[in-house]
């Protein structure tokens, strides 16, 4: 999904580190530290630099989300001990630096959930080969554009491209997966939604692609924000795009990306402008049912044991369970806790200490549990917004994706399409490409980055040529 992990705990990446103070070593230079968020490795770099007065200053980085030089704040250090918090986003950091000076290993905060952060001096960060990043001057016009979710009173941030040619074009809104994604879906210095909007509008077709609330210009709105609310973001950019008279206001689809491709559905069978829709690893298996497949494919390949695979469903399904039926988030973590201490209860000694790693990232996750957005995706069924949908659906999905399993997806949606008759359904799956549609070798997380391919050549071909007939 943008994928159900960026939900969990992407907000932990893009946020703004502050600089370290002095101490008894200098640490003017580059810093590299990588959070591992649940198999995704999310590399920050702090720039440390020396101004006149010798006070430090610092500017970060976050490549994989392409995010660069956003400031910092200030931070306290005694002797070998150094600290720092971002209170606007609930940071703080705790670490200890080496008696060499190039290492600071301590504890990174949000909230409720911590992960380990060790910093180590570096050079310069070489930046990864996309080659099908689009570049300068472009054959189109490309705006930046705003307007109002007038329901949910939140101003949402884009771009809008626009052929040079012609008039009352197509057009299109992409919708991005979950978690906290800008305009063009950022992700490890790849930029799908840009190269799939560049893609659509060299050949015709208008593309509005908008940052998500609190991302970019967007706004943050409410923090209890579901996909309902996203799905009324969607709304407002089919109001927005009707209202455009370079736009064809019969001829507006969504392209909805892995949570968007559970969105996209939801807006069609509310809305009557939409005139057609794209499923980039759409959901066809409810939340909760998607999380324990992807949970079952990221540990096989990551080599996890039958064990450690099977204790993991079983205590999420406990977890599951208890976020049912206790409407009180203040309880749901004793609840929690109690199960886990009960499923252990019998483990020996090898047992206990491979699943310990597994009770600790649960633990560590209960906060996002709670979340009215989680709480709304685990008890989803995208059944119902499938069957109401009449419109012409493309649905798309790679068999290596290990984050929204093809085949079961894929099914599911054929399936509930065809309960509500719609008579226009593409369903697809390409081998060897990931959640992302790169070619892969194998469709681990680890694999995003390597990769240079953002997006491969015969999705954006498909997608563009199905448009094309749709709207002809």
């Amino acid at each position: 999904m943008r994928n159900l992990i960026y939900r969990l705990l992407i907000f932990l990446s893009i946020m703004a580190l502050p600089a370290f103070g002095q101490g008894n070593s200098s640490i003017e230079g580059n810093w590299l530290g990588t959070l591992d968020i649940n198999g995704m490795k999310v590399r920050i770099i702090l720039k440390v630099s020396k101004a006149a007065d010798g006070t430090l200053t610092a500017k970060f980085d976050s490549p994989d989300q392409g995010a660069t030089d956003l400031p910092t704040d200030a931070v306290t250090q005694k002797e070998k001990a150094v600290g720092f918090s971002a209170a606007k986003f609930g940071i703080s950091y705790e670490g200890t630096l080496d008696e060499k000076g190039d290492e600071i290993a301590g504890t990174f905060k949000q909230g409720a959930g911590a992960l380990p952060l060790v910093f180590k001096r570096t050079g310069e960060i070489e930046k990864p080969k996309r080659p099908q990043m689009p570049q300068k001057p472009f054959p189109y016009n490309e705006e930046e554009v705003s307007y109002k979710n007038l329901k949910d009173n939140v101003k949402l941030a884009g771009t809008l491209t626009l052929p040079r040619d012609g008039a009352r074009f197509p057009a299109v809104i992409l919708i991005t997966g979950s978690g906290s994604q800008d305009r063009d879906e950022t992700i490890y210095g790849h930029k799908p939604f840009l190269v799939l909007a560049d893609y659509l509008t060299r050949r015709g077709i208008a593309v509005l692609r908008i940052d998500d609330r609190g991302i970019g210009g967007s706004e943050p709105g409410s923090l209890s924000a579901t996909s309902e609310n996203f799905a009324e973001d969607v709304l407002a950019g089919i109001e927005f795009l009707k209202a455009r008279k370079e736009i064809d206001g019969k001829k507006i689809g969504l392209i909805g990306h892995s949570e968007g491709g559970m969105i996209a559905p939801m807006v069609a069978a509310r809305s009557k402008d939409v005139a057609f829709i794209v499923l980039m690893a759409g959901l066809g298996q409810t939340g909760e049912d998607v999380i324990y497949t992807q949970t079952a494919l990221l540990q096989k390949a990551e080599g996890a044991s039958e064990f450690v695979t099977g204790e993991t469903i079983k205590a999420l399904k406990s977890a599951f369970a208890i976020l049912k039926t206790e409407p009180d988030n203040k309880l749901v973590a004793g609840h929690i806790n109690d199960a886990l201490v009960k499923q252990k209860s019998g483990f020996d000694e090898q047992q206990q200490k491979a699943f310990a790693p597994v009770e600790a990232k649960i633990r560590s996750q209960i906060p996002i549990y709670v979340s009215g957005w989680f709480r709304y995706f685990v008890t989803f069924d995208p059944r119902a917004s499938l069957a109401k949908v009449k419109v012409p659906v493309l649905a798309l999905n790679g068999e290596n994706d290990l984050q929204v399993a093809s085949k079961e997806n894929l099914d599911l949606i054929a399936a509930g399409l065809k309960a509500g008759r719609n008579k226009d359904v593409t369903v697809t799956s390409f081998p060897k490409l990931n959640h992302l549609f790169q070619t892969s070798q194998t469709g681990s997380l680890t694999e995003y980055e390597k990769i240079e391919e953002t997006m491969s050549p015969q999705i954006l071909e498909t997608i563009s040529n199905w448009v094309l007939k749709h709207t002809k």
